[in-house]
């Protein structure tokens, strides 16, 4: 899902500023937060939200969550889809269709 070639360009823009000493579990998830409210702030006052805005900050949600998962030791594939399937179990298709 995640191509390594997206995760290597992350890694080498974090390695070129010397950025990895701030990138604790901690900063990384409030980053995670705070991208995510930036993101939603899209949508504050009008459902018709800027495309490119939208995008732009949803890149910054994903960069962040890209980070914590290499910080972690989490392959970001293998954490989605074994969440997937713990999903999948709690919400069958026959009781949870449409609903």
């Amino acid at each position: 899902m995640v191509e390594k070639t997206v995760r290597e360009a992350l890694a080498a823009f974090v390695a070129e500023r010397d950025w990895a000493q701030f990138h604790t579990p901690e900063n990384l998830a409030k980053s995670i937060s705070i991208e995510a409210a930036e993101l939603l702030e899209c949508f504050q006052w009008n459902s018709d939200a800027d495309p490119k805005r939208v995008q732009e900050e949803l890149a910054d949600v994903l960069t962040y969550c890209l980070l914590l998962a290499n910080r972690i030791g989490a392959d970001p594939d293998q954490i989605v889809l074994e969440k997937l399937e713990v999903t999948r179990k709690k919400y069958p298709v026959d009781k949870a269709k449409g609903s």
